[in-house]
């Protein structure tokens, strides 16, 4: 995965001078997938490896049984702050600028910064059928796809859309398979969450309702923390958009820390749900967790990794553990689930056990880690890819 991306661009915004970048890293069946995200200093090398990345999450869910066969990788990013009052028109015509690349080559979804309502609203301001557009020529029915994800996307669970929640049911799952591949035991188990948005408030739900005891919670405030538990309800009941966290919502034991404090939470599994390099050279060595789980795309700089590893640390890395996100979104347009939580949870967490116990398995059997197990994985599969389907058509 070492090799050039297909298309590399740099777009500037001629009202505010921000700037926006895209990134194909490869086409299947002429089309790629990957998110968009808005943040303060984002970058094309950041943006490059994202949509690295999503190259590898799209080949880990091959599966020829499924009617959702694979795309290729790509990812969107915009340099801006999201709560800048300028961001929704540098978003605007940002898309404008990319209206070739979504019409055909290119389908994009929420990501860091951004919800898919935001994103909705500003593809249809762009002149865009959807932000999906390009797949839709690959699909069997257009219209009864179009209708099954949109009827996915009003489905709600306990006060949250379940388009939020897929992919946090991704990282839970990946948890659960580690603890249990470990055997130790899923009641009491203690997690810290960076991150209390879409991805990092869905994964806290799931861990609490399976009986681990999110003991730390951190946002752009802080860190909330409490070694008896967390009321991981009562914090999501009281989010903003931007996944913060009204302070009025905590109890009398629950502490309120620095924004760093949750990398060295006594707890024994870290879940960075936030921002990339979160984890560096000089930060991991704060680290007592026995695991830390990427629900981030690339929070953990190589670096830090080995010498986390070194330390018996093992990471599970994003390209596997956040992978479900991206896959809800094609098992329901192409048809391989319906529009219904159950249904999406029991495939979600089926698929996501699979594909964990067998990247833990080959890097065990290779003395590696999960990451270069999942990479060796990747690397097995695109071949196969391309010749079922061919390098770019």
């Amino acid at each position: 995965m070492t090799t050039a991306p297909l298309i590399s661009l740099t777009w500037t915004d001629h009202v505010t001078g921000r700037q926006g970048h895209l990134v194909i890293d490869r086409l299947v069946r002429g089309v790629s997938s990957g998110g968009l995200r808005m943040r303060e200093g984002c970058t094309l090398d950041e943006v490059t490896g994202l949509a690295r990345g999503m190259t590898m999450k799209e080949a880990l869910h091959y599966d020829p049984r499924k009617r959702y066969i694979p795309l290729g990788g790509a990812k969107g990013g915009i340099d801006c702050d999201p709560r800048d009052p300028q961001a929704y028109g540098v978003l605007v015509r940002y898309l404008r600028a990319m209206r070739p690349y979504i019409e055909r080559f290119w389908t994009t979804g929420e990501d860091l910064g951004l919800t898919q309502d935001i994103v909705d609203r500003a593809v249809a301001e762009a002149g865009l059928v959807s932000s999906v557009q390009a797949v839709y020529p690959l699909l069997d029915d257009e219209a009864a796809a179009r209708r099954r994800l949109a009827d996915a996307f009003a489905v709600e669970v306990d006060g949250i859309g379940l388009d939020e929640l897929a992919g946090g049911c991704g990282v839970a799952e990946s948890v659960l398979t580690a603890l249990d591949r470990a055997g130790v035991s899923r009641e009491g188990t203690r997690v810290a969450v960076q991150g209390f948005g879409t991805m990092g408030g869905a994964t806290a739900r799931f861990l609490a309702r399976a009986g681990l005891k999110v003991v730390a919670v951190a946002d752009v405030k802080g860190t909330i923390a409490n070694p008896e538990g967390l009321d991981v309800e009562a914090l999501l009941a009281a989010r903003d958009a931007y996944g913060t966290v009204h302070r009025t919502a905590l109890r009398a034991h629950d502490a309120e820390l620095p924004a760093g404090a949750w990398l060295s939470a006594d707890a024994e599994v870290l879940v960075p749900a936030a921002v990339s390099y979160a984890v560096d050279t000089a930060n991991q060595a704060r680290v007592t967790a026995r695991w830390i789980v990427e629900a981030a795309n690339m929070p953990v700089l190589p670096d830090a990794e080995d010498l986390l590893s070194a330390r018996g640390i093992t990471v599970l890395p994003d390209v596997v553990v956040n992978s479900a996100t991206n896959a809800w979104w094609w098992w329901t347009l192409f048809g391989d689930i319906g529009a219904d939580a159950d249904e999406a949870f029991a495939h979600i967490r089926r698929s996501m056990r699979a594909l964990v116990e067998q990247v833990l398995t080959r890097a065990e059997r290779d003395g590696t880690s999960p990451r270069v197990a999942a990479h060796a994985v990747v690397a097995d599969r695109l071949p196969v890819i391309a010749e079922r389907l061919g390098w770019y058509a």
